[in-house]
């Protein structure tokens, strides 16, 4: 069984979809909406899906670590609200959990953003050059992770940035695997911020917490 944590936070228009893209399984699976304190739809867009609801304060880190305390499944599966895994990814992530030699590794997806610019694909292959010599695959390619291997690494950190950095790092490059399976990403900030200011601004915090300045700090510059 696959337990898949959502974090949300008025996510109203996203999250439909991407319940939609997780409704064919070809194992049992249950959904948790780790919420951050919607004011919108959402808690009721969750209910209307049979999806088990929790609500916490301080950040995406401690929404996911609050969902995952909440998961029955043998398997973990974190996606965010506008995150949807394409048609098949339910038979590579099942081939991926049945495999015993997976039972302490992780896995991602490969980023698509659902953008039909040149300047997306070149932030996809940024994503993919990132992943492939640094190991740090970003939240927004979700991260697929036994409950027993997520246990022993001791959980999602419960800070409100740089969750994902910090659980990869623990996990390790050598541990991490791409799934060959894509989830599209919305490239909404992409088209706010810019497609130079955005990921600039994403490698700034990049720097910034492996120097030592904490999360906290980082989230109000990171919005």
């Amino acid at each position: 069984m696959i337990s898949i944590v959502i974090p949300t936070l008025n996510a109203e228009a996203e999250l439909p979809g991407t319940l939609e893209s997780l409704s064919m399984t070809a194992f049992s699976s249950e959904i948790i909406i780790a919420d951050g304190g919607s004011t919108d739809a959402t808690p009721a867009i969750a209910a209307d899906a049979g999806a088990k609801f929790t609500a916490t304060l301080g950040g995406r880190g401690a929404q996911m670590a609050s969902g995952a305390m909440y998961a029955t499944g043998d398997w973990l599966l974190f996606l965010h609200a506008d995150t949807r895994p394409q048609p098949g990814w339910n038979h590579v992530v099942g081939e991926y959990m049945k495999n015993p030699s997976n039972r302490f590794r992780a896995a991602y997806f490969q980023l698509i953003l659902n953008d039909t610019s040149p300047a997306a694909r070149r932030v996809e292959g940024l994503a993919a050059w990132r992943c492939r010599v640094l190991g740090l695959p970003y939240g927004d390619q979700g991260l697929l992770i036994s409950s027993e291997f997520y246990d022993f690494l001791g959980g999602m950190p419960p800070i409100p940035l740089m969750e994902d950095v910090d659980i990869v790092r623990r996990i390790g490059k050598k541990r991490l695997d791409q799934l060959p399976a894509a989830a599209v990403t919305s490239a909404a900030r992409y088209r706010r911020d810019g497609y130079w200011l955005r990921p600039a601004k994403n490698l700034l915090c990049l720097g910034l917490y492996f120097a030592g300045v904490p999360p906290r700090m980082l989230a109000g510059l990171y919005e």
